[in-house]
């Protein structure tokens, strides 16, 4: 049996309405309730961080089972989720090779730099990106021989106004532009970061964890920052702040500004 399509809501002209337009709550219907639930699937998995049943899919998804078989095959079929041994469902190899692509000339000349400071100050160093109001781990480098580091997984997410990195892409923006949850104390932090050049951060995304970031400007792109974490104050902040912004430097560079 084929799907039946979305389908597509007319305006009280008789013509086709705007499937952006916003909903009598105030909400933007999505344009396709199918690619948006897909869309929802994957966020669901990565979110889990385990491989998940169908049922349990579902249950998260707030849809009958057969209707989140049917979104799971069609993902299947393309490759962005798979199953496990025991018929578990899990993010597929292929999102990897989607991800990559993702701003694929910053990454291919961010790496280098990361890879770079990472293995100079032992530390993970990582390059965010704002998406939304959300600040979003884009490329992440752990230390080659570092005893112990910490994780920072390409795709982890947290608001903008928490942590060094986000705290660095704000600096990039008008504070008009900036989220509205946003709040004086963090205003308070950002201008004192820009005063002296840099942010820091202490316990704001994950618990014992210390940051140092600086922003990353870049010409007709998103907001973006760099950052090193890691689980001690390991040197001052403004010796880590002065390599990240060499770093930043070599970035921009190579992207032409």
């Amino acid at each position: 049996m084929q799907p039946t399509p979305d389908p597509v809501p007319s305006s009280p002209a008789g013509g086709e309405a705007d499937p952006l337009a916003a909903d009598p709550g105030g909400k933007r219907a999505p344009a396709s309730q199918t690619l948006s639930r897909g869309i929802r699937i994957l966020e669901i998995l990565r979110e889990a961080g385990e491989p998940l049943s169908i049922d349990d899919v579902a249950r998260r998804l707030g849809v009958h089972r057969s209707v989140a078989y049917r979104l799971l095959r069609t993902l299947e079929d393309h490759g962005l989720v798979g199953r496990t041994e025991a018929g578990r469902i899990e993010l597929g190899a292929r999102l990897a090779a989607l991800a990559a692509g993702v701003a694929q000339d910053l990454q291919s000349e961010a790496l280098p730099e990361l890879t770079a400071v990472a293995n100079e100050l032992g530390m993970t160093c990582f390059l965010v990106v704002l998406d939304r109001d959300e600040c979003v781990t884009l490329s992440s480098v752990e230390p080659r021989h570092a005893v112990a580091s910490v994780a920072q997984r390409p795709g982890s997410r947290h608001p903008v106004g928490r942590g060094a990195p986000g705290k660095a892409v704000l600096s990039l923006l008008p504070r008009s532009q900036w989220p509205e949850a946003v709040t004086e104390q963090t205003e308070r932090e950002v201008r004192e970061g820009l005063a002296r050049g840099f942010m820091i951060s202490h316990d704001e995304v994950i618990p014992n964890l210390h940051a140092v970031a600086v922003p990353l400007p870049l010409r007709g792109r998103a907001p973006a920052a760099i950052a090193v974490v890691s689980l001690a104050d390991q040197r001052p902040a403004a010796d880590l702040a002065s390599r990240l912004r060499a770093a930043a430097g070599a970035i921009r560079a190579a992207l032409g500004g």
